[in-house]
């Protein structure tokens, strides 16, 4: 299994801490029952956290009209909504919810140019909430694609999920292929997209992360 680098230091210091936690209770508890309890429950703990961090190897087909999904998880929110940070006019919103058994490497959604990219603190509400979208820790992530049109990708902190990591330099390249950033323990994505995006996707239906299909851009000259 190959691991995502945004897991590397946690997943070191927890090993560090279940080796020091079960020495000491070798020679603290004397029940073999006790020790090999607690070696169990270590091992089950940090295969999970180890399953979190997996990198899966997926091939991808570029395409500059085709959104992908930016993450594994479930469509939660398919609407028409006002975006008021960065757009400030009427948006189809997407929003994909990730459990902590989803792969929690976020992709990029469309191939283009960052132009914007902003860090908010916030709350950690639950992040299938409504107002996880605007309370919560989170970022946003501006992609102008190669037809002028634009998407707002955020990436927002869940109840459990306490840092987001994120690969988007403004100014930089956004390729489909590409991570754009990672989010830890149990998190969501939004996507605010043109209103006559021609939506692939229903509610309730599960995301495969640079794989499922969100939409269609329509070029520029059909609008």
């Amino acid at each position: 299994m190959t691991l995502h680098k945004a897991g590397y230091s946690l997943l070191i210091k927890l090993l560090l801490f279940f080796i020091v936690v079960n020495i000491v209770l070798f020679f603290a508890v004397g029940s073999l029952i006790v020790r090999y309890a607690a070696i169990a429950v270590s091992a089950v703990l940090y295969l999970g956290a180890v399953n979190f961090f997996r990198f899966p190897k997926r091939r991808i087909t570029l395409d500059n009209d085709t959104i992908l999904a930016p993450a594994d998880g479930k469509i939660v929110v398919i609407e028409e909504t006002e975006e008021n940070e960065y757009f400030h006019d009427r948006r189809m919103q997407v929003s994909i919810f990730m459990n902590i058994l989803n792969v929690h490497i976020n992709w990029f959604p469309v191939n283009g140019v960052i132009r914007c990219f902003r860090y908010h603190k916030g709350k950690f509400l639950k992040a299938y909430l409504p107002k996880s979208s605007t309370d919560n820790e989170r970022t946003t992530i501006v992609i102008e694609c190669p037809n002028g049109q634009s998407v707002l990708m955020r990436q927002i902190a869940g109840a459990v999920a306490k840092r987001i990591v994120s690969y988007a330099p403004v100014g930089g390249e956004a390729r489909q292929y590409r991570h754009a950033g990672f989010i830890k323990f149990g998190s969501r994505v939004d996507l605010f997209l043109p209103l006559d995006t021609d939506i692939k996707i229903a509610l309730g239906e599960k995301t495969t992360g640079s794989q499922t299909v969100i939409g269609y851009l329509k070029p520029i000259s059909n609008r």
